[in-house]
């Protein structure tokens, strides 16, 4: 079969790239610096040592274009990578669009996800460093499920907060977690200080991914054993996930084809970014000025699109550095809607740099019309999404259907981030017609707003 009637576009393991991206290398100017929440001043290495091992504490300020990965996280990748690159013909005809749709499938990975690829790298890091136990939090599970797995294959403890309302409305993302060894609580709990004072406000809080990493920021810091993991919005985060826009990059040269416009949906950043950074090289460079960046995010917590930019905490009780971003608020509590892991109150600090600067594009899209779009793309290409991703699929769609009124055959190119088989509670409610439209409330926004921190400059 000639390439350019395929509809997978898989590589060999030789072709798992070798090094990293850092963005931060070709960015025209420098991230806004990271301030200490006491002093006001930036941060240096020793601030965050208690919570990190020192050579992610490296990576997080590097400023070298390219960053070596470890033969140990390589040979572990090497279980599912290099994920497959697909032409989603079946989705084409469908939508009778002239354009060419290309998904890149990241839900081929054990925990049916793109976290592992920082999960690994984070646990191996820490493992060397002679840490024993991983504190993190959960919106959705997905990172949670993923970091449980790493800390199984290097031997370490793993504590999970996951968010209260994912945790009842996702149980079986929390039995994989147990499976692999992970102990896993519903946030806010009553096992940390920061969790206590929630509960004490609000007994029934549903969490958010504020508190949770509250909790398991704390966590961290008070134990000499206990080492903080993220799995998004840091720099070092989103460079781990950049092997998924590496390969994407190798295969669409297998296709012969070359995006014009890349889709992803956006939480913290980690997807999107990973996915994206190294095409954005290529805008930043003057490679590729025409080439379109959409982050996707929804409406009931549209950080992006409706945030204001300023400097803000990272977590709701004010544990965390003070980090520039586009912010609803450390204290807004998100609506309890099936957008699953985008449900952070703030963004990654360099995707925020990237949108003010001009070189990305931000929409939010409904609840409702990202299940329809996700039920039509099950039903042409069989995978059923994780409900994160199928906010990129609405807007991908929507692109083609433009296409198709323009006469335009132009390729659109998204990162399905994970696969929606624990995710079927949501699919059941919408089938059943019971998920409604949640835009986010403007006043608890503008409350929230209110208690930004004060920053001098």
């Amino acid at each position: 079969m000639p390439d350019k009637e395929r509809t997978k576009y898989q590589l060999d393991e030789k072709d798992i790239p070798t090094k990293w991206y850092n963005i931060q290398a070709d960015l025209k100017t420098p991230l806004p610096p990271v301030l200490h929440p006491g002093t006001g001043q930036p941060i240096g290495p020793q601030d965050l040592a208690p919570l990190f091992p020192m050579e992610l504490i490296k990576q997080e300020v590097s400023q070298e274009r390219w960053i070596e990965i470890p033969e140990e996280v390589r040979d572990v990748f090497r279980l599912w990578r290099p994920t497959p690159l697909y032409r989603a013909r079946r989705l084409e005809k469908a939508l009778g669009t002239p354009a060419r749709i290309y998904y890149k499938y990241e839900g081929v990975s054990p925990a049916g996800s793109h976290k592992p690829n920082t999960a690994v790298a984070q646990a191996y890091y820490n493992k060397k460093q002679g840490v024993t136990r991983l504190s993190t939090e959960t919106g959705a599970g997905q990172w949670g499920s993923a970091l449980a797995m790493a800390c199984a294959f290097f031997g370490l403890q793993c504590k999970v907060y996951m968010v209260k309302v994912s945790y009842h409305q996702k149980p079986y993302r929390r039995v994989l977690m147990e499976t692999w060894g992970a102990q896993v609580v519903p946030s806010p709990s009553p096992d940390t200080q920061a969790g206590k004072k929630i509960l004490e406000q609000d007994p029934n809080s549903p969490g958010s991914l504020g508190i949770a990493i509250s909790e398991a920021v704390e966590d961290a810091a008070t134990r000499e054993d206990t080492k903080y993991s993220l799995g998004s919005v840091l720099n070092h985060v989103l460079m781990h996930q950049t092997i998924v826009g590496l390969e994407t990059k190798k295969q669409l040269d297998k296709a012969d084809d070359e995006a014009d416009i890349l889709v992803g949906c956006i939480g913290g950043g980690s997807n999107f970014s990973g996915f994206s950074f190294p095409f954005v090289a290529d805008k930043l460079t003057g490679k590729k000025k025409k080439l379109r960046v959409i982050a996707v995010e929804p409406t009931a917590c549209p950080s992006l699109t409706k945030g204001k930019y300023a400097y803000d905490f990272g977590d709701t009780v004010g544990l965390t550095p003070l980090v520039k971003m586009h912010t609803l608020g450390h204290t807004f509590v998100p609506p309890p809607v099936h957008a699953g892991g985008l449900r952070y109150h703030g963004m990654a600090a360099l995707v925020c740099k990237l949108y003010d600067d001009g070189m990305i594009e931000a929409v939010a899209v409904p609840q409702v019309a990202t299940f329809q779009a996700a039920i039509q793309f099950a039903r042409a290409e069989g995978i059923i999404p994780a409900p994160e991703s199928a906010h990129a699929i609405r807007v991908v769609i929507d692109e083609a259907l433009r296409c198709k009124k323009e006469g335009k055959r132009q390729a659109i190119v998204f990162n399905l981030s994970g696969h929606g088989h624990f995710d079927l509670g949501a699919y059941e409610a919408h089938l059943a017609g019971k998920l409604q439209d949640y835009e986010y409330p403007a006043e608890k926004v503008a409350e929230a707003l209110t208690h930004l921190p004060k920053v001098k400059g």
